[in-house]
């Protein structure tokens, strides 16, 4: 079983898989830091190089692997319910965790952030604000098909959005955890 936490970057999916997987007493991961120590380089050098059907096909290969894994709380890459396999598997896995987040949070979650620019690259000519409205936009529908829970992290902590999953989870997950 592996919860997964979907999302656009920047709503909070590698900050909320820690504390939820320590409150479950399974293991988690970034699927994007995982791919990076893979791949033994940033996600950043593998668009500049490879290109973004590449980023893609390697994030694809992670997925299928991590998602037959048990009690693992992962944290996928913003746009890796573009492909329709990994949809596929995202449900079949277990629960899909929808974290949202206005447009303006977003911005400046990103801003504020000193690993985005190393590590993020722009997946747009214009980047910005109107790359991040353009892009949920497009994968709205796809977050949507993928979700069986969806959370808004506008004015959340880490820790009110691990009681909030936890009260939502069936009971079978929560295991001995209290």
């Amino acid at each position: 079983m592996v919860i997964t936490l979907i999302g656009y970057r920047g709503t909070g999916k590698s900050t909320l898989a820690a504390p939820l997987a320590q409150r479950l007493s399974w293991e988690w991961l970034d699927a994007d830091v995982e791919l990076e120590r893979r791949a033994g380089r940033s996600i950043q050098d593998i668009f500049a190089t490879d290109g973004e059907p590449e980023f893609r096909r390697l994030e694809r290969e992670l997925l299928a692997e991590l998602l037959r894994r048990d009690r693992l709380v992962l944290a996928a890459g913003g746009g890796a319910i573009g492909n329709e396999a990994t949809r596929t598997d995202l449900k079949a896995a277990g629960p899909v965790i929808w974290l949202q987040a206005s447009a303006d949070t977003i911005e400046c979650r990103l801003a504020t952030d000193p690993t985005t620019g190393q590590r993020r690259p722009n997946l747009t000519s214009s980047g910005g604000r109107a790359e991040i409205e353009r892009l949920l936009a497009l994968r709205e529908p796809l977050y949507r098909e993928c979700a069986t829970m969806m959370l808004a992290t506008d004015h959340a902590s880490a820790n009110e959005l691990v009681e909030d999953v936890w009260r939502q989870l069936p009971v079978n997950l929560r295991g001995g955890a209290t």
